[in-house]
């Protein structure tokens, strides 16, 4: 059914689309169009999706070291990194509470204190005012009355795991100990190995960045499914086939697809590069955690990837690989890493094909959510389901 730009903001999807959403797989409709192409519909996800659960908003390493800062726009809402001097990763909103100046709009590091560029007000690591120059007047740093303990950086709940910083907008999702813990438990032969604690994120050949035209839940329901690697990705699918794949499931959190026959990608080098003890060899799994994270774990290496929606029919995605101990950052593993690095944005950039083509697919009239395969489809399936009982009207 065709939905009305107007009726998005208002309250949600229809009652029946969700009915027809929520149907059994091979009965049921997917999105509509204007899911993936309407500003309202985008900020009316930012609220229920985005903002009422953890989500998100970037890797703690590129905030390695205390006083190291980093900005991050999330659906226009201006955020800050900051790694505190306990080598904590905290969150505030990027505004001074002065006259809402953005504090910080680079990559930097304060060594002590956060200093507003408007009029200097200044502000420690965890966020406590700690300056107000000239408040009382030419030389008079105190404002009778002024009581600065009431008006330091504005926290957002946080959290770090497996490298990833998470924040909760609303300040009402459950605990996030408990939040993660069905995917934690799902990858805990990971997780729980000694090794674990040795992953480093790689010294080179360790991140890309990629954008491109296309709304952030197509590249989710891209990633969810294995239906496409015969005729999307030839070469991965010739070192791990169709056949090999299955598909996991985590209730509201997660859904996936592993494969039985994971073999290293990062050419004869690839040997060399330590294992995670307690990750069987030829397994790998690539769960996405919703609402904006998909993780590949193999027994030699890690990454994640977390999506930035920029606007309906644009998306940016954010790319981090670990390995464990010295493999991370020896120079006699840079060539191996520079291959790993190489084959898996080829194949991201490989998927942003398919992925603008669905979003261009989505100005068609006829159109109007489309079919799923009743066994292929079952992850993409799960995620429009996800997606559209927290919209509902």
């Amino acid at each position: 059914m065709a939905l009305s730009p107007a009726a998005l903001p208002s309250g949600g999807l229809p009652s029946e689309l969700v009915e027809h959403i929520n149907r059994p797989t091979i009965r049921a409709a997917g999105l509509p169009n204007e899911a993936y192409t309407s500003e309202a519909f985008l900020m009316l996800e930012r609220e229920r999706l985005f903002n009422a659960t953890w989500t998100c908003i970037g890797h703690a390493c590129t905030v390695p070291a205390p006083g190291d800062v980093r900005p991050v726009d999330f659906l226009g809402q201006p955020m800050l990194m900051v790694r505190d001097r306990d080598g904590e990763v905290r969150v505030f909103h990027n505004v001074c509470s002065h006259r809402g100046n953005q504090l910080v709009r680079e990559p930097c590091r304060f060594p002590a204190r956060i200093r507003c560029p408007y009029h200097a007000w200044t502000y420690g690591l965890d966020g406590r005012l700690e300056g107000t120059p000239h408040i009382g007047g030419p030389g008079r740093h105190e404002n009778e009355g002024f009581d600065r303990g009431a008006h330091g950086l504005k926290a957002i709940r946080a959290a770090v795991w497996m490298d990833l910083v998470f924040v909760n907008l609303s300040g009402d999702a459950p605990p996030f100990e408990r939040h993660i813990e069905p995917l934690a438990n799902r990858l805990h032969g990971f997780t729980d190995s000694d090794q674990y604690e040795r992953m480093r994120p790689a010294a080179t050949h360790g991140r890309f960045e990629l954008e491109f035209g296309g709304n952030w839940k197509l590249v989710i329901e891209n990633n969810l499914e294995s239906y496409h690697l015969p005729f999307v990705h030839p070469e991965l699918n010739a070192r791990s086939r169709l056949e090999d794949h299955y598909h996991f499931y985590g209730g509201d959190l997660f859904a996936g697809q592993g494969s039985n026959l994971y073999q290293p990608g990062a050419g004869d080098n690839a040997a060399a590069f330590h294992r995670f003890e307690g990750w069987p060899d030829r397994i790998s799994e690539y769960p996405t955690l919703f609402p904006n994270v998909f993780i590949g774990v193999h027994y030699d290496h890690v990454w994640s990837l977390m999506l930035f929606p920029l606007s309906p029919d644009r998306t940016r995605e954010y790319w981090q690989v670990y390995y464990v101990g010295d493999t991370a950052d020896d120079p006699s593993h840079d060539a191996a890493r520079e291959t790993s690095m190489v084959g898996w944005r080829n194949i991201f950039i490989e998927d942003m094909g398919v992925v603008e083509g669905m979003q261009r697919g989505r100005s068609s009239p006829a159109f109007r959510g489309g079919v799923f395969s009743g066994v292929m489809d079952e992850p993409t399936h799960h995620f429009h389901k996800w997606v559209a009982n927290r919209l509902a009207r």
